[in-house]
């Protein structure tokens, strides 16, 4: 096979508004054409990058929003005093990664829990789960106390008594 020849003969259907002559100063005075593309390329890489990010930080949100906005405060600012709170946001998005994220299992013997723990809506039964509750360390019924606490201030924010 034989690479084709610079074809000479281009017929152009519809004008650009362009100079014929490629020496002449151009008319439009925008971006390159090419310049587009790398745009959308980067924005892509973006959007793909935070998606990633979303998906294997879903429990770390706090860490990486403060340490998102600090870093970003830090990068557009480097000169100056407002340059220092890059080391913070860099510290912030590097614990986010090191906290363990949890499981689908996790999340439903969670929900689990919660679920069976709002069947003790009356007041007289919440007290005989706290003093169930109370019998053990607070290593073992953190959890069911940390369930407890939220569903009370739920309850207290809805107007319900407890």
């Amino acid at each position: 096979m034989k690479v084709r020849q610079h074809r000479r003969n281009v017929v152009i259907w519809s004008s650009s508004g362009q100079p014929a002559c490629r020496y002449s100063a151009p008319r439009y005075s925008g971006p390159r054409p090419g310049r587009p593309a790398r745009i959308a390329q980067v924005r892509r890489c973006v959007r793909i990058g935070v998606l990633l990010t979303v998906i294997a930080v879903r429990p770390r949100w706090g860490f990486l929003l403060a340490g998102a906005v600090l870093t970003a405060i830090g990068a557009i600012a480097r000169d100056g005093v407002t340059a220092v709170v890059l080391i913070p946001g860099l510290m912030l998005l590097w614990q986010a990664l090191l906290i363990p994220a949890d499981t689908d299992a996790h999340r439903r013997r969670r929900a689990q829990l919660e679920r069976e723990l709002a069947a003790f809506s009356t007041p007289a039964q919440r007290c005989d789960l706290e003093a169930t509750l109370d019998r053990y360390p607070d290593a073992a019924t953190g959890e069911m106390r940390a369930i407890l606490a939220s569903q009370a201030m739920a309850a207290a924010g809805n107007g319900a008594s407890r």
